[in-house]
């Protein structure tokens, strides 16, 4: 188990290098992996990288809808790039990746916030975002769903 945890937290520092060359160079992410334009010091991307940086791209939308309402007084565009990024590989990790606990993605993102963030504040603002977008989710999960408005059950078309 530590070896697959140490394995992805060397893929979400991979997926974040390149996330933030993405930004920068205004380029995919998902581009710049398949032309290998990322640096290898630590070995070829991990896959759990790979699926990272996909995962943000394709899910982008839904990902920066969380973070403009849950990040109080900063618009998406005036984050430092690194903090935008890192907050979007989070925010992925939280939504769509079912085997992580969002405490661990949490711990992992205020980390990378550390090693790498924008500003001297980066790991506290990182963990009060990711914090505030944890609680909308689990608030979405207890949820029930809504029935239709009539109270009849929905019909699936026919086929002709």
């Amino acid at each position: 188990m530590a070896a697959k945890r140490h394995e992805r937290t060397r893929a979400r520092r991979s997926a974040l290098a390149l996330l933030y060359t993405s930004e920068i160079t205004d380029e995919g992410a998902t581009k710049i992996a398949e032309e290998g334009r990322y640096l290898a010091e630590d070995g070829p991307l991990p896959d759990y990288a790979t699926a990272l940086v996909r995962g943000v791209e394709a899910h982008r939308m839904a990902i920066d809808k969380h973070l403009a309402a849950t990040s109080e007084n900063w618009a998406l565009a005036r984050m430092p790039i690194v903090d935008r990024s890192i907050l979007r590989l989070a925010t992925y990790e939280m939504m769509y990746v079912d085997d992580v606990p969002t405490s661990v993605t949490i711990n992992e993102a205020v980390e990378l916030a550390k090693d790498f963030g924008g500003e001297d504040e980066s790991p506290r603002f990182v963990n009060g975002v990711l914090g505030r977008i944890a609680k909308i989710l689990d608030e979405e999960k207890a949820a029930p769903k809504s029935a239709p408005v009539d109270g009849a059950a929905e019909e699936t078309p026919k086929e002709a």
